[in-house]
């Protein structure tokens, strides 16, 4: 391949190249569908399933569990034998857990769909980020990273106020079935025209050796403040925004459904504009430890107006939404320092690592919220809806840790810092 030269060459891998983009795109997509739509049918699912807080938080957990549990098994899978066929066969087995969710007709049975959808998901994001890595340069992934998280928070910004009015017009169980039937079809697509890396710059980890190099990711120290950076920002935000956001400002403060999902969809909304410009600025200024500090710190200010915005006070919610979704994106630039303090042919394992925060974090806080709101409608002065404050209060706290974490994490000017004898600092 020439640099630079229109050759029959480089226009095939230019294509392969945009296709596998756009292709993880679409599974990003259908991936962030399914992490959100929980809030918007909630009332939906409980009236369905005859079920409370506790439970409903529960049941959205499920695709956490799930997830953050498969994170490193599918790291070291992608690392071994490439993204393309985890990839694929992933979005086959959330097409089915999608079908089945739909036709569900017990919690016990959508508990297990929603596991099936978490798991065919579950390699997702490393895939994604593993074509990044093997398609692109150092000094652009930050960037493509952040673009085609584009995709998924336009997928989560479907599944709130666009679906919380469709279900409105058609069964909730209609649109999970025709969600699933186009997982397949991704999947199809993504067998067919997506492949792992340039032919001659394939780098794997050889089948033998897995274990020594996961044990050398998991050993290097920088490796864990991503990961705390992910366990506090993505598990917050994942938390407020799949969740629990709409139920605070129903009982809380006196909204809609539908109204309180527009909130959500702003922040959605936010974040969609402002992860690509993270991403972008980062590596425009070579820069990853300054930008996630700012982002952590704003972050947990828009926590604060979530919790302190008076009755009655719309301006201060659009100001806490657009805050959160402009500052929430800071957590994406973990997953460039990790790939950039670890060997480059253990990206997969590295960012697989980090990835668990999230999921772990939103396994978590969503039923520990849940158990606070039920727990506190009991003896909360202003009955339920202060018990939500006190769920949402939780959320907030947590945003702390991300703050620490971010003075924590290694500056890699970005570029791939790992030495073998140790990270350089």
């Amino acid at each position: 391949m020439i640099q630079g030269v229109d050759t029959p060459a480089n226009r095939q891998l230019a294509w392969w190249r945009w296709s596998g983009f756009f292709l993880g795109c679409a599974a990003f997509f259908l991936s962030f569908f399914h992490r959100v739509c929980t809030g918007a049918i909630a009332g939906d699912l409980q009236r369905e399933f005859e079920i409370g807080a506790a439970a409903l938080g529960t049941l959205g957990a499920t695709y956490f569990y799930i997830y953050g549990l498969t994170q490193v098994p599918l790291g070291v899978l992608i690392d071994t034998i490439g993204p393309r066929i985890i990839l694929s066969v992933g979005m086959t087995v959330a097409g089915i857990g999608s079908v089945a969710y739909g036709l569900a007709g017990s919690l016990g049975t959508a508990a297990a769909a929603r596991l099936l959808i978490g798991l065919g998901v579950s390699g997702v994001f490393v895939c994604t980020l593993k074509l990044h890595a093997n398609w692109f340069s150092e000094q652009r992934f930050a960037t493509a990273v952040g673009v085609s998280n584009v995709s998924g928070i336009l997928g989560a910004l479907v599944a709130t106020a666009p679906l919380a009015w469709l279900v409105t017009q058609m069964p909730w169980r209609q649109v999970f079935i025709a969600i699933g039937v186009l997982s397949v079809l991704v999947a199809v697509l993504i067998a067919l025209f997506v492949r792992d890396a340039p032919a001659p710059q394939v780098k794997r980890v050889a089948a033998g050796e897995w274990r020594g190099a996961l044990k050398a990711v998991a050993m290097n120290r920088a490796t864990w403040p991503p990961f705390w950076m992910t366990f506090s920002m993505s598990g917050a935000f994942m938390t407020l925004v799949s969740l629990w956001m709409v139920p605070y400002l129903v009982h809380k403060h006196g909204m809609s459904q539908v109204e309180a999902s527009g909130f959500s969809a702003m922040t959605l909304t936010a974040f969609a504009c402002s992860v690509p410009m993270i991403g972008w600025l980062s590596d425009r200024v070579r820069a990853r430890r300054s930008i996630t500090l700012a982002c952590s710190i704003a972050f947990f200010a828009s926590g604060m107006i979530w919790l302190f915005a008076p009755a009655g006070g719309t301006a201060w919610f659009v100001l806490a939404a657009l805050l959160s979704g402009l500052a929430g994106p800071g957590f994406t630039l973990a997953w460039s320092v990790a790939k950039e303090v670890n060997p480059p042919q253990c990206a997969g394992m590295a960012i697989s690592i980090v990835n668990i925060g999230g999921f772990a974090a939103s396994g978590f806080l969503q039923p520990l919220v849940g158990w606070v709101v039920d727990d506190g409608a009991g003896y909360a002065a202003g009955g339920s809806g202060d018990a939500y404050w006190l769920g949402i209060a939780v959320i907030v706290g947590w945003m702390l840790i991300g703050v620490y974490a971010a003075t924590r994490l290694t500056e890699t000017h970005c570029r791939n810092v790992w030495q073998p004898a140790g990270v350089m600092r």
